[in-house]
């Protein structure tokens, strides 16, 4: 058994995503314990709640500890399987981060598994899905990983509803060194339930700041009737990406120059991962057994998803400085 203290680092609930993900993929029992010791509100939340009951689903696993608020849990997997299942957070939890723990797991499934998830698509604290489908999964394709996510409805706080369609193959992980990449910026500016200058004075305004900072761009607008109200902008460029989330009194112009100044700051640093793809390729590399990114800065959650990927695997990784940024590496250790 795989003991892992939830306060760890960052002590959030990626621990729990990665550690339950990392489990089901090698076959090792894992007790976490402490599970968002220092959070306003500890224990598991219903997003997290729902994580690790699909991720048992898939994996026919016996899990102890498993209810909200609950701060240890004890996940022993069988075989990993496919299938279709449908699954409703409940909540406006995070749909991105739900796949987060299920997606490494899924590689090595016996067959295709296709997933229908309700809960958030756009909400604070989590990669937004188009960050997920456009940069995470653009990079994760690099390393044989095959994944369609597709958006069927948007889903914002605090109703939530929205949906998203997932299917993912068996693959074989490849070690991969990835490298900035030279491209035209692209984005989705979307919103919900209200006006659709909202979308639009969005992507306007992001479009300026990137012009100004002498780039190309091209931003889609989407405007939809969802069963929730709200509205957010996702740029990309390859690898690198930014984001921002609109809110009752702040202005769509503020929303876009927001997202625009967080892609900006990643392109002009030259790091060929954005810090919040950093920490998501953490297992991913872990499994391949190699492969390397430079990044701009290495998050506390970057830091922790490294030690929690080194207590289950035969790697060491592996962070050097290079220039003003930072290298991580991964090798394996036999």
């Amino acid at each position: 058994m795989i003991k892992i203290d939830g306060s760890y680092g960052e002590g959030g609930g990626q621990i729990v995503r990665t550690a339950v993900a990392l489990s089901a993929v090698t076959g090792e029992e894992v007790c976490v314990k402490n599970i968002r010791k220092n959070r306003p509100e500890p224990g598991l939340k219903a997003q997290h709640l729902k994580a690790i009951q699909t991720a048992a689903l898939i994996c026919d696993a016996y899990v102890t500890g498993l209810s909200l608020q609950s701060t240890r849990i004890c996940f022993s997997p069988e075989e990993i399987r496919g299938g279709k299942h449908e699954i409703d957070i409940g909540t406006a939890g995070s749909i991105s981060l739900l796949l987060q723990c299920l997606m490494p797991a899924a590689a090595h499934a016996r067959d295709e598994l296709e997933l229908i998830i309700k809960g958030g698509t756009d909400v604070a604290w989590s990669p937004p899905i188009d960050h997920l489908i456009n940069v995470t999964n653009n990079a994760l394709s690099k390393m044989g990983y095959d994944c369609e996510i597709e958006v069927l409805a948007r889903g914002y706080y605090p109703k939530g509803g929205g949906c998203v369609r997932a299917r993912i193959e068996p693959s074989k992980l490849k070690c991969y060194d990835f490298t900035m990449e030279k491209c035209q910026i692209s984005g989705i500016s979307h919103c919900s339930n209200l006006p659709k200058h909202v979308a639009k004075k969005q992507a306007d305004s992001a479009a300026e700041s990137v012009k100004a900072a002498g780039y190309g761009c091209h931003i889609n607008t989407e405007y939809a009737q969802h069963f929730s109200t709200g509205s957010g902008i996702t740029l990309w460029c390859g690898l690198l990406g930014g984001s921002a989330l609109g809110k009752r009194g702040l202005p769509a112009e503020k929303v876009g120059r927001s997202a625009a100044k967080e892609l900006l700051t990643e392109l002009e640093s030259g790091a060929s991962v954005d810090v919040h793809l950093a920490d998501q390729l953490i297992p991913y590399m872990g499994l391949s057994g190699g492969g390397s990114y430079t990044v701009r800065e290495l998050s506390q959650h970057t830091r922790t998803n490294i030690w929690v990927t080194e207590q289950f695997l035969d790697v060491i990784f592996k962070i050097q400085k290079r220039d003003k940024l930072l290298e991580v590496s991964v090798n394996q250790t036999v």
